[in-house]
């Protein structure tokens, strides 16, 4: 399979007094045609600003310094901005965490979805209203012809939620970035809408970056995991081999703190700490605070990734020090 996106070494920074923090630091990963790529860790690790860096979004005075995104290919980094507005919603398109920033609350939630795909097909008004009031009713959306000429006031969170998820498939996008794409919605919904996701791989060969804190979902959707701590990723793998054998520290104890991963009677794990701030983050491994299995060799410089297998990887100065690695 060839790659529909790939990431290659993506910096992100923002200005803090004199000096500029790094948010992502050289982020590699890449998603293939009708794959589903779940990047995964704690609020604050770089999931959500790394979703903006592939769609080139990331707000002022945040910058992208250096790095590769490739769509099919192409150098997104390098269009210019002309060009990039017709490539995001067409052929790379995202649902946001939060639809409240994301709608214009002064125009008709169907108008908006038409609009959408108008910008990007030769399509008429109707026949556009009419695509638009089938895929709310694919999402989920009751009354889907009579809510086309709501206003986001009139509807609540999770409907939404569900008008940004339409948005998003309108142009049936050769990428979807999927951030949290189910956060608002009950557990019914949540399923339609994964669902929903799973149809339009099979139907389109979308590939699909889904960004989450459920792993859960992760279990139910994903082909392959990234784990991301503070601005970087410290494991990927395939999704069996994750969740059956872990190998980071930070990793197994996200597992540990799964519900449905824990034998009955016994405790959930917990991960002492926080995620530190990008000003305060470590010189070598950034997970060192944190980590049980820390020795002398994690505060020096930051660990290579060592391959555990077949598409296994894992960067950890513990995992390079075990006999046969």
């Amino acid at each position: 399979m060839s790659a529909a996106i790939e990431v290659e070494g993506l910096e992100v920074s923002f200005p803090d007094g004199r000096w500029r923090v790094s948010i992502l630091d050289g982020v590699d990963f890449r998603v293939e045609a009708g794959e589903v790529l779940a990047l995964v860790g704690e609020s604050g690790c770089g999931k959500s600003m790394t979703a903006l860096g592939c769609m080139r979004l990331i707000p002022k005075p945040g910058r992208i310094d250096r790095g590769r995104v490739l769509l099919d290919g192409r150098e997104l980094l390098e269009l210019p901005v002309p060009a990039m507005r017709q490539v995001r919603g067409a052929e790379i398109s995202m649902i946001f965490q939060e639809p409240m920033t994301s709608l214009s609350p002064v125009v008709t939630v169907g108008t908006q979805v038409v609009e959408a795909i108008r910008l990007h097909e030769k399509i008429s008004v109707s026949a556009a209203r009419k695509r638009v009031a089938d895929l709310f009713a694919r999402v989920g959306i009751p009354d889907p012809a009579e809510r086309l000429d709501a206003y986001p006031h009139q509807l609540s969170g999770g409907l939404k939620q569900r008008v940004m998820i339409a948005m998003a498939l309108c142009t049936q996008p050769r990428v979807l970035i999927a951030d949290e794409p189910t956060t608002a919605l009950d557990v019914t919904i949540q399923a339609q809408i994964l669902e929903l996701m799973r149809e339009l791989q099979r139907e389109t060969g979308t590939a699909i970056l889904l960004i989450t804190h459920d792993l859960g979902i992760v279990n139910e959707l994903a082909d392959r995991v990234a784990v991301m701590y503070a601005g970087r990723i410290v494991e990927e793998a395939t999704r069996h081999e994750l969740f059956r054998q872990p190998r980071h520290p930070y990793t197994q104890g996200l597992l540990r703190s799964m519900p449905a991963l824990v034998a009955p009677g016994e405790p959930l794990h917990e991960i002492a700490g926080t995620v530190p701030p990008p000003s305060d983050w470590p010189a070598g491994c950034r997970f060192v605070d944190r980590c049980p299995r820390a020795f002398d060799p994690c505060a020096g410089p930051a660990p290579d990734f060592q391959m555990l297998g077949r598409g296994h990887s894992a960067a950890c100065h513990a995992l390079a020090a075990e006999p046969g690695e």
